[in-house]
């Protein structure tokens, strides 16, 4: 019987833990997108700060928040005041309360104007 419930709950424990681990994930693909500021364009933060909008196959955006330095990055004049296209690579991309944030991801701006 003990050993019953022993197994019983080391399986919930199991199947609790599998969501946490199945959040982070490594963007081992490059993400193309528009970099904005999310306290200028988005009007989210206090602080400047930059997420990539991505639209996907579906035609849906999807916003990744990248964790950064704000207005101290290079590329933040360039997307302040407006919307610019860019590209980030590597990364980690955490899902949290349904916002995903790019962890260690290098942004890299196009020099190309965007349609």
């Amino acid at each position: 019987m003990a050993r019953n419930l022993f197994l019983a709950l080391a399986g919930l424990v199991a199947v609790m833990l599998v969501p946490a681990f199945a959040e982070d994930k490594k963007a081992d693909a490059k993400m193309e997108g528009t970099l904005v500021c999310t306290k200028c364009k988005l009007k989210e933060t206090e602080k400047c700060g930059h997420a990539l909008i991505v639209t996907g196959k579906d035609k849906k955006e999807v916003t990744y928040y990248i964790k950064d330095n704000g207005a101290k990055e290079a590329y933040h004049k360039d997307c302040c005041m407006a919307d610019v296209p860019a590209t980030v690579t590597g990364g980690k991309v955490v899902e949290k309360d349904g916002k995903k944030t790019v962890e260690g991801g290098k942004v890299e701006v196009s020099k190309k104007e965007k349609k």
